[in-house]
């Protein structure tokens, strides 16, 4: 009788257990319940993506009651502000697409979840839910329901550590002991010594390798067998076939010639084999062990927060520094850094970038506010609870949520080589076995391994992700601060580059204000230096530098209206700070008026404007000499068109100039550019900018010493960097470069290898030798190179 398989889990339905339902035949009650849960919300397209991708749910009941303890839930939950919860569960069962298809659509099985996201390499899922709503313990218990049950460890989040893996240190460990006692007992055989004790032992050395052999063959490699499975059972070809098939075969072989007293077999180069490819996978982890550490620590936001002394007085201090019991100003628009206790009367967060809720959250002085908030409106005081979280905040910029959909060609390249690869690999080893087997079946054997062997593509596969990871490491330590790898390749597509302005090419540090209009009190005097207190916009903070200290006021009411100006309410009076159009319904009559400045209005009596001499950045007149020679260059402005001659003078003669644009008009400008068949970069301020930096294909935000952080971006610059902008530019070109080399060279080795290999001139113990040296080959080619490059004068 033919044996069934259950539909939803795949495995042996066991004689008279066999349940019958909707046509579909299932090996237990838990796996047809599972399919009654997908089949009434309409999920059947689980199904779809894999055969039979479930697993039988177990029963759990009370496993999870600990969730109900708000201590032990507080620990285990990753962001937690009114009835929005985040936490990030570890899932062990996900394995294949249907797994991710069905946990990213969580919020159509349980109400509460508004988003899931899976990490697949890591076997977790992030849900964001609704507490009101639906509970985590609720949410673990509808997981493990449906076969995903997530694995949770009080310890790891008691102790911050997380569980380690470490069976591929054993499995290396027991193939390096298994490698080197074969190869001792083996000599004799190589040397063919003809010695009374050694031909009356032979028999028991060759059985004494056997057994060594085994653990080698069945857990050493046992990773190769079950990756070469699930690729054959989802009918996606990897390597993996092609070296577990060798393996296999190298196995068969070795035991016939050792029962039928041919000789001693292959076991040592077996074992050897699977030494040295445990050896190169190791090396490969650790290479992209190291890889992500560098990201997760480098990608720092390069900016800083507002610290108040005990003195009452204010500085600018990286957030490196920023340390528990620390008080910090947060102005309009700065993200909160830290997690902290409010100072402040009262305060309006914007979580959106952690939750994606665009509705402002108000809190109380005395409540907790988390790192990733942005406040909105007033400035507001905290004190600091813990220092930076940097795995954390760089989370929050990394996250999907905010990644761009951009075309990601050099991963397209290396799967496209992976997929291809293997049928290619295959067919060489089947063609040259078949040729030598009528010559020497010893020869067609080491002809058929080594194939299979020597052709190995780590190499091939870890040249992308270790030259960007080098290249985003090194640019860390320069002050240009990318999203991610994929950022260096849209640089290197960029052909038209859009400044701002104000804060981006002029400085906010640095600028002329003269004062025209009526004479200012020092009671009006400290009402506008307290507004400016709260804004983050580069004129503000110019303006606010430059006002003589006044003592500090409660401003209750504060609007910053983006691209026209600041209303606010402090004294019981009305302030209103920004354009002449905003200000007092001001229009242009002539060149006078055509100034940068900022127009003053208190209580319905209009005063006067500070107006702006700007400061241009050192260096940016060569810069853009040296742009203009590969790029088309463009500068767009809110102001009006009073800096025109001087941009003129300083800037190359085809360059665009473009004033009063409103940030919408901003992002249209990016937008028509790109319909137009252009790559644009956009380089901005990140205030007024995010939408133009959002629709760019490179968003750049410059930074000077504020903490105001905008997703829109996809690199943050220095402004001390700005100068250096041609180099970096350069420097991405450089890295595709050095990826086309990359692959170039592990294709030769690849050509190379199989040419010696199906002539039979390579045997499978050097191939086994060789491979992992040419991953150490790849890998210091490509962080010579990218040094050379990073050390040459590409400017």
């Amino acid at each position: 009788m033919r044996e069934q398989s259950c539909f939803h889990c795949g495995l042996t339905i066991e004689q008279n257990e066999e349940i019958d339902f909707d046509d579909k035949k299932f090996c237990c009650a838990g796996c047809k319940t599972v399919y009654e849960i997908f089949s009434s919300n309409d999920l059947t397209s689980y199904y779809d993506f894999e055969k039979s991708p479930g697993a039988t749910p177990q029963d759990i009941a009370g496993k999870y009651d600990f969730l109900d303890n708000e201590a032990i839930l507080s620990k285990v939950l990753e962001f937690q502000e009114g009835n929005t919860s985040i936490v990030s569960l570890n899932i062990p069962h996900i394995h294949c697409s249907s797994c991710i298809w069905i946990l990213e659509n969580l919020n159509r099985l349980q109400p509460g979840i508004s988003i899931s996201q899976v990490n697949f390499h890591e076997k977790r899922v992030r849900i964001t839910f609704n507490s009101d709503t639906v509970s985590l313990k609720e949410i673990v218990y509808m997981l493990s329901s449906i076969g995903y049950e997530p694995y949770i460890s009080l310890e790891n989040y008691e102790t911050g550590k997380t569980k380690v893996d470490r069976s591929l240190t054993y499995k290396l460990g027991v193939a390096f002991f298994c490698f080197g006692n074969i190869m001792l007992l083996s000599f004799p055989e190589y040397f063919e010594m003809k010695e009374f004790w050694l031909d009356s032992y032979k028999p028991f050395f060759r059985l004494l390798i056997f057994l060594l052999a085994l653990p080698s063959f069945l857990y050493s490699a046992s990773g190769y067998y079950v990756s070469a499975y699930h690729s054959i059972r989802t009918r996606m070809l990897n390597i993996d076939i092609p070296i577990a098939l060798g393996i296999i075969v190298m196995f068969i072989r070795s035991t016939y010639d050792m029962l039928m007293d041919h000789g001693p077999g292959f076991f040592d180069s077996l074992a050897s084999l699977v030494f040295f490819m445990l050896l190169g996978k190791m090396f490969q982890i650790k290479t992209y062990s190291f890889l992500s550490f560098e990201r997760d620590f480098k990608s720092y936001f390069p900016i800083a927060v507002t610290k108040i002394n005990k003195d009452a007085s204010e500085d600018n201090v990286a957030i490196y520094d920023v340390v528990k019991g620390d008080r910090l100003l947060i102005r309009n628009q700065e993200l909160i850094p830290v997690d902290g206790i409010l100072i402040s009367e009262s305060a309006d967060i914007d979580y959106s970038f952690v939750t994606g809720e665009a509705v402002p959250i108000t809190k109380k002085s005395g409540d907790k506010v988390f790192a990733g908030g942005k406040q909105i409106g007033k400035v507001i005081e905290m004190e600091v609870l813990h220092s930076v979280s940097q795995s954390y905040l760089t989370q929050l910029w990394s996250n999907e949520i905010f990644q761009k959909k951009v075309d990601q060609k050099h991963k397209t390249i290396t799967d496209a080589i992976s997929r291809y690869f293997t049928p290619i690999l295959l067919l060489i080893a089947f063609a040259g076995f078949g040729y030598w087997i009528s010559i020497d079946a010893n020869i067609a054997f080491n002809v058929f391994t080594a194939v299979l062997i020597v052709a190995c593509p780590c190499a091939l596969a870890l040249t992308a992700p270790f030259t960007f990871g080098n290249i985003l490491r090194i640019l860390g330590k320069k002050k240009f601060y990318l999203k991610n790898a994929v950022v260096i390749e849209q640089l290197a597509k960029v052909d038209t580059i859009v400044f701002d302005k104000t804060g981006t090419i002029t400085t906010n540090k640095k600028s002329n204000i003269l004062y025209e209009g009526n004479t200012i009190s020092d009671e009006n005097s400290v009402l506008i230096k307290n507004v400016l207190r709260a804004s983050n916009h580069p004129l503000s903070r110019m303006l606010y530098d430059f006002l003589p200290e006044t003592k500090r006021i409660n401003v209750f009411e504060f609007q910053e209206i983006t691209g026209k100006g600041i209303l606010a309410v402090a004294e019981n009076k009305e302030i209103k700070i920004g354009s002449g159009q905003f200000v007092d319904n001001l229009v242009s009559d002539g060149s006078e008026i055509e100034k940068t400045a900022l127009h003053i209005k208190i209580d319905g009596i209009y005063f006067g404007r500070f107006v702006f001499q700007n400061q241009y950045r050192e260096g940016l007149e060569i810069l853009f000499s040296k742009l203009n020679k590969d790029y088309e260059i463009k500068v767009l402005s809110g102001d009006n068109d009073g800096e025109r001659a001087n941009l003129e003078a300083i800037l190359p003669k085809n360059t665009e100039l473009v004033f009063n644009q409103k940030p919408d008009q901003k992002l249209e400008f990016i937008k028509k550019l790109q319909e137009n068949g252009r790559n644009v970069m956009m380089v901005g301020d990140g205030l007024n900018d995010a939408g133009a930096l959002a629709q760019s294909n490179v968003g750049i935000s410059i930074s000077e010493n504020v903490n105001v952080f905008s997703p829109a971006c996809d690199a943050i610059l220095d402004a001390s960097e700005f100068s250096r902008l041609n180099y970096f530019l350069k420097l991405s070109h450089k890295a595709i470069f050095i990826i086309k080399m990359s692959f170039g060279l592990s294709l030769l080795y690849n050509v190379v290898g199989l040419t010696f290999a199906v002539t039979g001139n390579l045997l499978p113990i050097v191939a086994a030798i060789i491979m992992p040296l040419s991953t150490i080959t790849i890998v210091s080619f490509v962080t010579f190179m990218s040094n050379y490059f990073i050390k040459s004068n590409l400017e």
